[in-house]
């Protein structure tokens, strides 16, 4: 506990203290994902939500916990039980079984910051850790569509000012273990997947498509269109284990914006720092993309 613990204060003392966001989009590896978000997000709020893929439970729309508290190294973390009661019933959603909701690292990898975070700037938490509950939700493979309708219905938790939202991805997972060898050379010609006879270019290696590819990503989440980031992701086949969190809270911005009007450039993601696990020269290498985002609501 206290090396995990002086690990998080040595990431979050190397963040710019200019960096404000509300919520949150983070990889699942290190120091890459805290986007430190102290204003609203840490200060003011009475609740976190929480949105991570399903990387071993088939789902085709989503489930939320069943649990009253998650168990971190650093402490506790409660459940909004009532709130999460009403959500279940109110969008007809799959509660996950214990052993699901273990198994699954997308939600567990960020509840060590949230608690760290809570701990060092909201004083409701430090006062009572129990008053500032959470909503675990695992976001099956969802279709354009599907991410539609639950981000219409996640919508009116956005304009609340008490509520942040963390959203749990990785970005690219490349090489034949993943069953993703895409490569887009830098001439603009077709893109194609590489297999063990492949040649490529000495001077664009395999890590410079990774790069360019998952900017793609980057820039289509950052333009704030749904559709757009769908679009990309159809082109490349991008393995952003995240997306379908992502999408629907792209979704849910959208039709905030719509009911409300959140005001410009409201709910749009900024990346502030992207990295990969190592730096692909051969077709017989992998590696996976990791990078941190905020959004201000």
């Amino acid at each position: 506990m206290v090396v995990l613990s002086q690990q998080l204060d040595g990431w979050l003392a190397g963040v710019p203290s200019s960096t404000t966001p509300i919520g949150t989009a983070s990889s699942q590896e290190g120091p890459v994902s805290i986007p430190t978000p102290n204003a609203r997000a840490i200060i003011a709020p009475k609740r976190v939500f929480l949105l991570g893929p399903s990387h071993h439970y088939y789902l085709t729309g989503l489930a939320i916990t069943g649990c009253d508290k998650y168990r971190t190294p650093l402490g506790d973390l409660t459940v909004d039980t009532p709130l999460v009661q009403e959500i279940q019933e109110a969008w007809d959603l799959e509660t996950m079984s214990k052993s699901t909701d273990e198994d699954e690292h997308s939600l567990e990898m960020h509840l060590p910051y949230i608690y760290k975070m809570l701990s060092l700037k909201n004083a409701r938490f430090q006062n009572d850790p129990t008053s500032v509950p959470i909503i675990p939700i695992m976001v099956g493979n969802t279709d354009a569509a599907t991410e539609a309708h639950y981000g219409a219905l996640l919508a009116p938790h956005l304009a609340m000012t008490t509520n942040i939202f963390v959203i749990s991805s990785d970005f690219c997972h490349w090489g034949t273990r993943f069953r993703y060898t895409y490569y887009q050379p830098a001439d603009a010609s077709p893109a194609t997947q590489l297999k063990a006879s492949s040649r490529v270019p000495a001077d664009y290696p395999i890590h410079e498509s990774i790069k360019a590819v998952d900017h793609e990503s980057m820039d289509a989440v950052e333009s704030g269109s749904h559709t757009q980031f769908l679009a990309q992701l159809r082109k490349t086949g991008n393995t952003v284990c995240g997306r379908h969190p992502i999408g629907l809270f792209m979704a849910a911005v959208e039709k905030a914006d719509e009911l409300g009007g959140m005001g410009e450039g409201k709910g749009n993601f900024k990346f502030l720092r992207y990295e990969r696990s190592s730096l692909v020269e051969d077709v017989s290498d992998s590696s996976v993309s990791y990078c941190s985002a905020f959004a201000v609501l």
